[in-house]
């Protein structure tokens, strides 16, 4: 029996079409970067976790420091406030004792930071799974809408730290720069955990961007291999 698509081959096998001899070329040069891209973007999310970590546990998010008492500096946080003694290297912390008489950006950072943290590890669970580099029983549809959902969910994440991050370093620029201040009275200024939200928040958005777009090829190849057999089935004849 032979086989005539655009030529000839003997045998009793299916010849292969030039359009699906390409679709497996390009399948097989674009698994290796979506699982490049998975992996980065797990990578990503796992370091973006971790400093939204830091920052939640730092007691610097606001840090004093007076002309009165040069030796000693004050340290604001979500949970604590701590007192730094130069001379000695000691630090002094006392938790806050009411939720109520914090300020109303330190309570609304506390809210906004725990949920990133809880988001941040539905990332982690939704992606590794998600990931073709781990060999779960699942269908390859299920694997891109979980890590869709993680991706999306990772951007949610991102946002979750930057805006209470920014708003408490807007609320201290407005309180340092309050005029109605006398220039003698000591101020809060910017801390470590601020720099780390923020790049805890950027680390978030990168990695929903990568896990994002690691979907998109997949998609892709399966909607040209359909279209590929659609055309492939008029082109073959048996003689």
């Amino acid at each position: 029996m032979f086989c005539l698509v655009w030529g000839k081959r003997i045998g009793g096998r299916y010849c292969r079409l030039p359009a699906q001899a390409g679709m497996t070329r390009s399948r097989s040069v674009m698994e290796p970067r979506i699982r490049a891209l998975e992996l980065l973007g797990v990578a990503i999310s796992a370091c973006a976790w971790i400093f939204t970590l830091a920052a939640t546990l730092r007691s610097a998010w606001l840090t004093l420091s007076t002309e009165l008492l040069p030796t000693e500096s004050y340290e604001l946080g979500l949970w604590e406030t701590c007192v730094v003694q130069d001379v000695q290297g000691a630090l002094l912390c006392q938790r806050h004792d009411s939720l109520l008489a914090l300020p109303r950006d330190i309570k609304l950072a506390r809210v906004l930071v725990c949920a990133a943290l809880c988001a941040g590890l539905l990332v982690l669970a939704l992606a590794i799974p998600g990931s073709h580099a781990v060999n779960v029983r699942v269908e390859s549809r299920v694997k891109k809408v979980m890590k869709m959902c993680s991706g999306a969910l990772s951007v949610i994440c991102g946002l979750l730290v930057l805006v209470p991050v920014s708003y408490v370093a807007h609320a201290a620029a407005l309180r340092f720069f309050d005029e109605s201040v006398p220039d003698v009275a000591p101020r809060w200024e910017f801390g470590d955990a601020l720099y780390c939200g923020w790049t805890a928040g950027v680390l978030h958005l990168m990695a929903g961007t990568v896990l994002l777009a690691s979907c998109a090829p997949l998609g892709h190849l399966r909607s040209r291999g359909a279209l590929d057999r659609l055309q492939a089935g008029p082109r073959t004849e048996y003689v």
